[in-house]
């Protein structure tokens, strides 16, 4: 089975695991948005610029692709650990990528480029705007310099 795809390597796998932690990242901001932002603040919704049922509908939409990222994303990191290719470190990095990635492309496309929604309404935005794009550049950068260190430490591995 050596060199198939479904055997077990037992060497850990940094850039798969970065890869498959990050979508599971991008699902739980995604997570954490819809059911805080949308559901029990009732600031926004995915789609605002419609009548209400559009954005029921858009923050339904939203929430079904989340879960289809957290569960394909569960079972890959199943798969990982089944095939002891799971680089625990270079995971959390991924991780932290991935809600990084999600919160500040939400932030800058979502609400600025594209309009679809704001962060909240009748207030004065640029707060909630530096905040939410702050939050993900500070998830970014932490994903980043986790992702780093374990690469790093991969790769030492590796030569030794």
């Amino acid at each position: 089975m050596s060199g198939r795809r479904g055997a077990t390597s037992g060497r850990p796998d940094h850039r798969r695991s970065v890869g498959v932690a990050a979508l599971i990242g991008v699902a739980v901001m995604a997570a954490v948005d819809e059911i805080v932002f949308h559901q029990l603040l009732g600031w926004h919704h995915f789609y605002d610029r419609g009548t209400p049922d559009v954005a029921l509908l858009t923050d339904g939409l939203l929430h079904a692709a989340e879960l289809v990222m957290l569960v394909a994303g569960i079972f890959l990191v199943a798969d990982l650990s089944r095939r002891q290719a799971l680089a625990v470190p270079s995971a959390w990095g991924g991780f932290f990528l991935g809600a990084g990635a999600f919160q500040l492309f939400d932030g800058i496309v979502d609400h600025k480029v594209l309009r679809l929604h704001q962060v909240r309404y009748g207030v004065d935005l640029l707060p909630y705007d530096l905040a939410w794009n702050l939050a993900g550049v500070l998830l970014l950068a932490l994903g980043a310099a986790l992702t780093w260190r374990a690469g790093r430490e991969v790769r030492r591995a590796e030569a030794r």
